[in-house]
């Protein structure tokens, strides 16, 4: 990448300290991780993260704002309930609505990759009047991902593990397998297209989570909600709210002719800025430049 994508954040910006917390919100104990003052800046992961897929965005973004970055329910050391149910994108929202209020707000920049997208992007068009700008990674919109998968059998074959995922059982051990060795090999460092983009420590920490009593069922638990409660997650509206899409163009789950409607699903500002050499992980592979684009559209 260009050397100035490198310079950011500043490197003689104020160390930034980080603060683990665990706050009740809409029936759920969450865990997150706090850093910086100012606006509030809501960071949502994907499957199969925590809050740590944001760990090179808390310290840039809390220079100029108060960063959340949360696990949401299921994952890390927030609750995990047991039923499908539980898992609907109705259910998400409504904790990401509880979770700005705990906090002390009324209203919020969201940010969220992959699953964290589709909630982020299904919180704005619920929750629209509590969302001040909205940064989505590498999410699939649900209408047109819906409609991909229909009339784009390349984009079918890519989506394979969500129909497997709504297997009883066999997913969760397949995930569990070896320790969940294979499993996070082979999604993470395989994957990446930057070589060295997740240590050692980085595939621990994400093993620790997979591996954690009841996380793989509900990590999976958030397709079989969607597979069985697709009308809760199909909303046809636009979102209002000023957003940009950073995409990365090497991912393998997901195409780059999903971005091709992209915006027409927004009636607001919209921007789009796609990321060559880089996978699904995109703000994992390029953390500076990804950081810097966010930081600019949050402050706009």
């Amino acid at each position: 990448m260009p050397a100035e994508h490198d310079r950011y954040p500043p490197q003689d910006a104020p160390a930034v300290v980080w603060q683990h917390r665990s706050v009740l919100a809409n029936g759920i104990h969450f865990h997150l991780v706090e850093a910086g003052s100012g606006p509030l800046v809501v960071l949502l992961h994907g499957f199969p993260q925590s809050w740590y897929s944001w760990r090179h965005q808390i310290p840039a973004l809390a220079q100029h704002f108060r960063v959340v970055a949360v696990d949401m329910r299921g994952y890390g050391g927030t609750d995990r309930p047991s039923a499908v149910a539980d898992y609907r994108v109705t259910a998400l929202t409504s904790d990401v609505a509880a979770l700005i209020h705990t906090l002390g707000e009324e209203k919020a920049h969201v940010v969220g990759h992959d699953w964290g997208g589709i909630v982020a992007w299904a919180f704005a068009v619920r929750y629209p009047e509590m969302v001040d700008r909205l940064g989505l990674l590498n999410y699939p919109d649900p209408v047109l991902f819906a409609k991909a998968l229909r009339s784009n059998p390349r984009q079918l074959m890519r989506s394979w593990y969500m129909f497997f995922f709504q297997l009883p059982w066999l997913p969760e051990l397949t995930m569990r397998r070896r320790e969940g060795i294979p499993l996070v090999s082979a999604m993470f460092r395989d994957m990446a297209v930057c070589a060295g983009t997740f240590t050692e420590a980085d595939l621990t920490e994400y093993r620790r989570n997979i591996l954690a009593p009841g996380a793989a069922s509900a990590m999976i638990n958030y397709y079989r909600a969607a597979f069985r409660y697709f009308r809760t997650l199909h909303r046809a509206d636009p979102v209002t709210a000023p957003t940009m899409v950073v995409w990365a163009e090497n991912d393998i789950a997901l195409g780059n002719e999903l971005t091709r409607d992209l915006p027409g699903r927004f009636s607001g500002p919209f921007r789009i800025e796609y990321v060559p050499d880089s996978s699904h992980w995109v703000h994992e592979e390029h953390p500076a430049l990804v950081s810097r684009l966010l930081s600019e559209h949050l402050r706009a």
